[in-house]
C-alpha cells in the first residue's frame, strides 16, 4: 500500500509565522510505509521533515521538499496499568493520550498547557510544564523506536542503544523519525488549583519559596502594569475533586481567556496606543478562583488567541534576576506589549539537549501579537538578558542563536552531533533551521 501523498501543497504553522509552498506531503499508514519512503527519499537526495500539529514558532518543522505527517500512526499499542508503562505510536495527540490514560486509571506526571500537540512533536522540542520537582514530558520517556533515513529502525531503551535514547528524547527530529514511544505513567491524580492576582515584585520575592512547597507553580506578569496572575496547583486524590461549574469554566477559560482577550489583543494591534490602557484593564479583570479536577484538565487549557513567542531557560538561581531586569527594560521602553510574560520552573534532567539538562531551571517566556512592530526589540532584550546567565532557548520558540552559541550552553552538544552524523549522515532529515542550530 502506498503512502497518502499530496503534491504542491502549502503549509503554515499554528502561529502563521512559518510557511512553505510547493511541497509534497506524505502521511504513511504504517511503519513499513514510512521506512520504505525514507529509504527512497535518501536515495533520491530529497529532504524530509516530520511535523506534528505545527505549534513550534521556529522553522524547525519547515520542509524543503517533503513534509512527513504521522496522523495515521496514532494508536495506543500496549499498556500495563500495574507498572504504568504505556507504549503508543508517536503521532498520537496529547489530548487523545490523556483520554486513553484516563480509562486505564493512569496519567502523565506533568504536562505543558497545550494538549493539541502530537506526543512526538512535544518531546522532540522539549515541551515542559512547571514544578520544581518535575521535568518536561521527555523525562517520562522510557523507550522509543526511530525510523532512520536508510530505511531501518532502531529500538532504544535504557539497556539497548541507551545513548540514542538519551538524545532522541529531545531529538529535534534530527536523529530519526519517532514511530513508537514508551512512557512511564503514574496513577491518575487530581490537582487543586488556586489562582489569583498579585503584585509582580511580591511574587518574585516569594517564587522560590512557593515553588519549594507547592507541586506546580507559575505566574503571568502583565507588561505595563505591576500585576500578575498566579497559579498554584497541588496534587490531590481523585476522590477529593471539586471541578469548576460548567458556566464558570466557560466564562473564565473560553470567554475571558480567549474571546475577550483575543479582542483586546486585536484592538491593540489595530490601534497601538490602546495596548497600555488595555493591559491595565486585563490585569484589573483578574478574579481569584479555586477548584480541583483531573490533572490534565488543570494542566492544559485552550489556546485560540494567536501570538508569537520566545522562551529562555535560565539557571533557577538567576530566574528572578532575569525577570526583574526584563521588567525594568520594558518599563523604560516605548514598546506596547499586549500579551503577558509567563514564568515557570522545572527540575534538572539528564536529557542531552533538554533546556533543563544538568540544572534546575526557570523559564521566562515573552509573547507578542503576530506582526508586532516591537517584537524584534522586545525579544532581543530577553535574549540579551538571558545570555548573561547562559540561557538556553526553547527549541520550538523563536530565537536567533546558532550552533556556536548553543555549543557553549550545552555541555553534551558534541555528543548529539556525533549521533546525528551516525544516524543521518546524508542529512535527509535536515532543513535550514537545523543547519543554523546544529551546524
Amino acid at each position: 500500500m502506498r503512502a497518502s501523498q499530496t503534491v504542491g501543497t502549502s503549509w503554515r504553522n499554528w502561529a502563521g509565522n512559518q510557511t512553505a509552498s510547493g511541497i509534497e506531503v506524505v502521511a504513511p499508514r504504517s511503519v513499513e510505509e514510512l521506512t520504505r519512503y525514507l529509504a527512497g527519499a535518501t536515495a533520491a537526495g530529497r529532504r524530509v521533515r516530520p511535523i506534528g500539529t505545527g505549534h513550534s514558532f521556529t522553522a524547525i518543522g519547515r520542509p524543503d521538499d517533503v513534509q512527513l505527517r504521522l496522523d495515521h500512526l496514532d494508536r495506543v499499542l500496549r499498556a500495563d496499568a500495574a507498572t504504568g508503562l504505556v507504549t503508543v505510536q508517536a503521532g498520537i495527540r496529547l489530548s487523545a493520550l490523556n483520554r486513553a490514560l484516563d480509562t486505564l486509571g493512569l496519567a502523565l506526571t506533568n504536562l505543558g498547557d497545550i494538549e493539541e500537540q502530537t506526543l512526538a512533536g512535544a518531546i522532540s522540542t522539549g515541551t515542559h510544564g512547571t514544578g520544581a520537582r518535575f521535568g518536561g514530558i521527555a523525562t517520562q520517556v522510557r523507550g522509543l523506536v526511530l525510523a532512520l533515513p536508510d530505511g531501518s529502525t532502531l529500538t532504544c531503551t535504557p539497556t539497548e542503544n541507551a545513548e540514542v535514547l538519551a538524545a532522541a528524547r529531545v531529538g529535534l527530529g534530527a536523529l530519526g523519525v519517532l514511530t513508537e514511544i514508551t512512557l512511564q505513567a503514574v496513577p491518575a491524580f487530581g490537582l487543586r488549583a488556586r489562582e489569583g492576582g498579585g503584585r509582580v515584585e511580591e511574587m518574585m520575592e516569594r517564587f522560590d519559596a512557593d515553588a519549594d512547597v507547592t507541586d506546580h507553580v507559575e505566574f503571568y506578569w502583565f507588561p505595563h502594569t505591576d500585576r500578575v496572575l498566579t497559579k498554584h496547583n497541588t496534587r490531590v486524590p481523585l476522590d477529593d475533586l471539586e471541578p469548576l461549574p460548567r458556566l464558570r469554566g466557560w466564562w473564565d477559560d473560553e470567554l475571558l481567556s480567549n474571546t475577550v482577550f483575543g479582542a483586546l489583543v486585536g484592538a491593540g494591534s489595530r490601534v497601538p496606543a490602546l495596548v497600555r490602557p488595555l493591559a491595565k484593564v486585563s490585569a484589573a479583570a483578574l478574579s481569584p478562583r479555586e477548584f480541583s479536577d483531573v490533572s490534565h484538565r488543570v494542566f492544559t487549557s485552550p489556546r485560540r488567541v494567536r501570538f508569537e513567542e520566545m522562551e529562555y531557560a535560565v539557571p533557577r538561581e538567576h530566574g528572578m534576576d532575569v525577570l526583574r531586569e526584563l521588567v525594568r527594560v520594558v518599563g523604560r521602553s516605548d514598546w506596547r506589549v499586549a500579551v503577558p510574560v509567563e514564568v515557570r520552573v522545572a527540575a534538572a534532567d539528564d536529557v542531552t539537549l533538554s533546556t533543563a539538562s544538568g540544572r534546575d531551571t526557570v523559564y521566562v517566556a515573552v509573547h507578542t501579537a503576530p506582526g508586532s512592530p516591537d517584537r524584534a526589540a522586545y525579544f532581543a532584550a530577553l535574549e540579551a538578558i538571558a545570555a548573561g546567565v547562559g540561557g538556553r532557548p526553547h527549541w520550538g520558540k523563536l530565537h536567533t542563536l546558532g550552533a556556536d552559541e548553543l555549543r557553549a550552553r550545552y555541555p553534551r552538544f558534541e555528543e548529539f552531533l556525533a549521533l546525528r552524523d551516525r544516524l543521518d549522515p546524508t542529512r535527509t532529515l535536515g532543513n535550514p533551521h537545523l543547519a543554523q542550530v546544529l551546524g
